[in-house]
C-alpha cells in the first residue's frame, strides 16, 4: 500500500493520519477503481459463481452473513438472516460531542466509542481490505470520501460505488480534501450489539466518519451517507429532502414537474412507475376488501414522464431559482428500488425489461437466484415457509435509466404520500385519506414534520403501529438537531411560494385496497390540467381539518372517480362515525408528535402553526398562518 500512499501524496490528498496508518498497516490494501473490478470481487474470483460471506464469530464459530450468486444480469444478495433483509430504524447512534437530538453511542451503549474504534481499526488492519474513493452527492455538491470495507465483503462494497459515486483514482482532482470515510467491520454486530444494525456517526472536524457494524447497505451506504449529506446542509443551512421526482407530459404536451415525499414505503419510487392496465385494458382504481368488488375506470393514453431522482434531492442555494418554485437535483448515483410490489411476470413491464436486460450489471437483493441464472424481479426469496421478503431490492446506475434527467427541475407540485391501513365504522383508523388532497403550506409543513412511516411498511423493521420518521421524513438518517430541520424545511416551503402542495395514500382509502394507483392517477390528473386552476366548487374544506382541502369531483378522460374515492365517509362499510373516529386517531398522532418541536431553536412562525394545529385550527386557519404575496397565494394559484 505504501505506493498509493504515496500516490495520494503527490497528489495532495488530503487524508487523516488516521486512515493513512490503517491502510498502511493492514494486512493487505487492493484498491478497486472500476465498477467491473468489484463485480468480479462480489464473489471473489468463485469458478462457481457462488461465494459465502463468512467471518469468526468467538462464541459462534464461522459465521455465514450472506450468500452471493454471479448471475447472468449482476450480482444477487442473500442474507441468512431475515432481520437482516430490512433497514432497523434504531441502527444510528452518534459518537461524537456535537449538538445533536439523537440517540449518543455512550447513553446507548454505556461505554465511550473511544475503546471500539480503536478494536475496529485493529480487526480492519488483520484484514484483507478492498478499498476505493466515491463521491456523495452530485455536481461537485457533497462529499469526497473513502470506503474501507473488507475484501470478503464486495458486494457491499459493490453497492456503495452504484449507489455513491466511484471514483477512479486518476480523476480525483488535486488536492482534494477526503471529508467522509465508511468503515465496514460486520463481526462487531455479533460480538458488541447483540446481533443489531448499527451505525456509528462520529462528526470529526476534518471528517465525517461512518461506521458501518452490518452488510445491509440500507443504513450505511445509502442513509449513512445521506446523514453526512444533511450534516453537510445543517452548516451551509440548506436540506437534501427525502422524495422522488418526475417531469410528466400529458397527452397534450401540458408538462408538470412532481416532487413526493414520505417516509419509507410512501410511494417515491413508486411514483416513477407506469400504470399496469388490466388484461382487458381497463385501470383497477381498487379493491373493496369487504365486497370483493372492483372498480374500474378507462383512460385510453397515458402520460409520459421523465425521472429525475429516486429517494433523495440536493435542495442547496446555488440552484434555487427565483421563480418562486424549489428547485431540485439528484443526490444519486443510482437507485436503490424496491419491487415488493412485482408478484409475476407482466406487473412492471419497464422495471421487468431495464433489470433483466440491464446495459450494465446491477446487484439484487433478497431474491431467489442460483449461480449463472437471471435474477427476476418478481421472484422473491422467502423469509420462512409460505412468507417472502417483504423488501426485495435491486440497485440501478442513475446512467441505466432510460429517458432519465441529468440537470435540475423546478417543482410544480410538491406531494406527500401516506402508507394507510384498511378504515371501517368497526375498526377505525387513519386510513381516512382520499385519492388527494390539496394542502395549505403551513399543513404541508406540518405533516413533514409528523412524517407517518404508516401501515405494513416493507423496507424496514417495524410494528404496526403508526410510528413517526420526523421533520422531512429524513430525520432517522440526521445527525444533528431536530429544530434546525424543521426550520430550512420551513424557510424552504416560504421561498417556495409557487409550488402547490398535495397529499395523497397508498394502499388503503377506507375499505377499498388501492395499492399506489391514488398517487398515480393524481399524477395522470394534475399533468393534464397543467398550470389550470381548479374551480371553486371542486373542492372544500375536508371534513378532518388535518386533511386540507378535499375533492368533491375528479374526472380523468372523460372517466368519473366516484366521490367514495375522494371523500372516506362516503364509503357505507365507514360512514361519518367511523371516518370521525378516524381523524381522532390522526389528530392524536398529531397532538403526540408536535410537541417535541416547541422548544428552543424553532423559529416563530413555525411555533405559531404547531400551537394552533394543537388548539385545534381549521383547515382555512392555516393558509394565513405562511405570508404569501398576493401573486402566489393559496387562492389565487389554485382557484379558478
Amino acid at each position: 500500500m505504501s505506493d498509493y500512499l504515496n500516490f495520494f501524496k503527490n497528489k495532495g490528498l488530503s487524508i487523516s493520519e488516521e486512515i493513512t496508518d490503517l491502510l498502511y498497516n493492514a494486512k493487505s490494501v487492493k484498491l478497486f477503481n472500476t465498477h467491473e473490478e468489484l463485480i468480479e470481487a462480489s464473489t471473489l474470483g468463485s469458478e462457481s459463481g457462488l461465494f459465502e460471506v463468512r467471518y469468526d464469530i468467538p462464541g459462534k464459530g464461522l459465521y455465514t452473513e450472506a450468500i452471493i450468486h454471479k448471475v447472468k444480469n449482476g450480482i444477487s444478495a442473500n442474507y441468512t438472516e431475515a432481520y437482516m433483509r430490512r433497514r432497523d430504524p434504531n441502527t444510528m447512534v452518534i459518537a461524537d460531542n456535537k449538538p445533536t437530538d439523537k440517540v449518543k453511542f455512550t447513553d446507548r451503549f454505556g461505554y465511550d466509542f473511544a475503546g471500539l474504534k480503536k478494536e475496529t481499526y485493529d480487526w480492519l488492519k488483520a484484514q484483507d481490505l478492498s478499498v476505493f474513493f466515491y463521491f456523495a452527492g452530485r455536481d461537485k455538491i457533497g462529499s469526497w470520501g473513502i470506503a474501507i470495507v473488507p475484501e470478503n465483503a464486495g458486494f457491499f462494497a459493490l453497492g456503495l460505488a452504484m449507489l455513491q459515486k466511484l471514483v477512479h483514482i486518476d480523476d480525483l482532482p488535486n488536492k482534494t480534501h477526503i471529508d467522509s470515510v465508511i468503515y465496514v467491520a460486520p463481526p462487531f454486530r455479533h460480538t458488541h450489539f447483540e446481533g443489531k444494525q448499527i451505525v456509528v456517526h462520529n462528526r470529526l472536524e476534518d471528517i465525517h466518519e461512518v461506521y458501518s457494524y452490518n452488510l445491509y447497505p440500507g443504513p450505511s451506504a445509502k442513509k449513512g451517507l445521506y446523514g453526512v449529506l444533511l450534516d453537510i446542509g445543517e452548516k451551509e443551512n440548506w436540506v437534501t429532502t427525502h422524495c422522488s421526482t418526475v417531469v410528466v407530459k400529458s397527452p397534450y404536451d401540458n408538462i408538470t414537474t412532481i416532487m413526493h415525499e414520505g417516509a419509507s414505503g410512501g410511494g417515491k419510487s413508486e411514483m416513477l412507475q407506469y400504470i399496469v392496465r388490466e388484461p382487458e385494458g381497463q385501470v383497477l382504481i381498487g379493491t373493496n376488501l369487504v365486497s370483493g368488488e372492483k372498480r374500474m375506470i378507462n383512460i385510453p393514453v397515458f402520460c409520459t414522464f421523465n425521472p429525475v431522482t429516486d429517494d433523495m434531492a440536493l435542495v442547496p442555494p446555488s440552484i434555487q431559482t427565483k421563480n418562486g418554485k424549489i428547485t431540485v437535483l439528484d443526490a444519486e448515483n443510482g437507485w436503490f428500488i424496491r419491487v415488493d410490489g412485482i408478484k409475476k411476470y407482466g406487473d412492471e413491464p419497464f422495471l421487468e425489461n431495464l433489470t433483466i436486460n440491464s446495459p450494465k450489471p446491477l446487484l439484487y437483493f433478497n431474491l431467489e437466484t442460483k449461480p449463472g441464472c437471471t435474477a427476476l424481479i418478481w421472484d422473491h426469496v422467502e423469509d420462512e415457509p409460505g412468507k417472502t421478503c417483504p423488501n426485495p431490492r435491486v440497485i440501478i446506475p442513475r446512467d441505466c435509466v432510460p429517458k432519465v434527467i441529468e440537470g435540475s427541475v423546478n417543482v410544480d407540485v410538491r406531494s406527500f404520500g401516506v402508507r394507510t391501513r384498511p378504515c371501517t365504522a368497526e375498526d377505525p383508523s387513519y386510513g381516512i385519506i382520499g385519492m388527494f388532497h390539496i394542502l395549505p403550506p403551513a399543513l404541508a409543513w406540518l405533516w413533514r414534520l409528523v412524517s407517518p412511516r404508516g401501515y405494513g411498511n416493507p423496507s424496514i423493521v417495524s410494528s404496526e403501529t403508526m410510528g413517526s420518521e420526523g421533520v422531512g421524513s429524513y430525520w432517522p438518517f440526521a445527525t444533528g438537531l431536530r429544530n434546525t430541520h424543521a426550520n430550512l424545511l420551513l424557510k424552504q416551503i416560504m421561498r417556495s411560494q409557487r409550488t402547490r402542495f398535495t397529499l395523497t395514500p397508498n394502499q388503503h382509502i377506507g375499505v377499498w385496497e388501492v395499492g399506489f394507483k391514488p398517487q398515480l392517477l393524481m399524477r395522470e390528473y394534475l399533468t393534464r390540467r397543467g398550470n389550470a386552476k381548479l374551480r371553486s366548487d371542486q373542492f372544500q374544506p375536508a371534513r378532518c381539518p388535518l386533511l386540507g382541502y378535499e375533492l368533491n369531483y375528479l374526472t380523468i378522460e372523460g372517466s368519473k372517480i366516484p366521490s367514495r374515492f375522494l371523500k372516506v365517509y362516503k364509503q357505507d362499510e365507514v360512514g361519518e362515525a367511523g371516518y370521525d373516529a378516524g381523524a381522532e386517531i390522526l389528530t392524536s398522532f398529531f397532538n403526540e408528535q408536535l410537541p417535541q418541536y416547541l422548544k428552543s431553536g424553532l423559529n416563530k412562525t413555525g411555533k405559531m402553526i404547531i400551537q394552533a394545529c394543537l388548539d385545534g385550527a381549521t383547515t382555512e386557519d392555516y393558509l394565513d398562518m405562511i405570508p404569501m404575496e398576493y401573486e402566489y397565494s393559496f387562492k389565487n394559484l389554485f382557484i379558478e
